[in-house]
């Protein structure tokens, strides 16, 4: 299906490279319907006609993008955000304010096509009116049973015979193994430590970190909580590759 598209930065090279990618893109039939230099335009556009998604930076002359997602999550049949921004600080804002994806610069070709597919099943979804569920864990914690959306999770770690499973407000036990996690959540979480999965999106820092155990190494620090986890060397490449993507 095609989808049209706005594209909101206020560099104009920025915009050009993303119109380029859009052509690159295995999509078929992704039209750019308009291009804006901020929020202002961004409205304009948006009244005059509608869109399937828009690609929207964060930082521009006066109001930001998320001020603008802000406004964008109360109008009928809104369009997907996706987020396409050089800061790395904002990616849990952009979440919770229903953002589709969240594009760190200078885009990837496959990370671009990533979000387009996303924002396609979205709008496919809204065209046979289906709700979008959104995935939960159902955790049996101290004689009560709980529903734990999946995009609150920070970390899963594997503690002897079950699992931690950390949000930023609190952690809960969970019955299970690590790889059935990973086989169904790998599209959101990142493997750093044999008993470790962390959320992509939260991944904030990687830093030097000395073990007792295991010596000098690396350990990544995620937004929300203050401790960091180990990361073992065989994952320290992947680590590096989601904080640069």
């Amino acid at each position: 299906m095609g989808l049209k598209v706005l594209l909101v930065d206020d560099e104009p090279l920025a915009r050009s490279r993303l119109r380029t990618l859009l052509a690159e893109c295995g999509s078929p039939g992704v039209e750019v319907g308009a291009e804006a230099a901020n929020a202002a335009q961004a409205m304009e556009h948006l009244r005059r006609q509608s869109f399937d998604a828009v690609l929207l930076d964060i930082h521009m002359p006066g109001a930001d993008g998320l001020a603008l997602a802000s406004v964008l999550r109360g109008l009928p049949d809104a369009p997907a955000v996706v987020f396409v921004t050089a800061y790395a600080e904002h990616a849990v804002t952009a979440f919770e304010l229903e953002a589709v994806d969240y594009l760190a610069k200078p885009v990837r070709l496959e990370r671009l096509e990533a979000a387009l597919g996303k924002v396609e099943r979205l709008v496919q979804a809204r065209a046979g009116g289906l709700e979008i569920e959104q995935e939960v864990l159902v955790i049996q914690d101290r004689g009560r049973t709980e529903r734990v959306p999946v995009t609150e999770v920070l970390y899963f770690k594997a503690e002897l015979k079950y699992i931690t499973v950390r949000t930023a407000a609190r952690s809960y036990i969970l019955d299970g193994s690590l790889s059935d996690l990973e086989d169904r959540h790998g599209a959101q979480f990142l493997r750093v430590h044999r008993n470790a999965l962390v959320s992509r999106r939260a991944v904030r820092a990687l830093e030097k970190h000395f073990d007792p155990e295991e010596g000098e190494g690396w350990a990544v620090r995620l937004t929300g909580i203050d401790e960091s986890l180990a990361v073992s060397r065989r994952q320290l490449s992947a680590v590096r590759e989601a904080l640069a993507s």
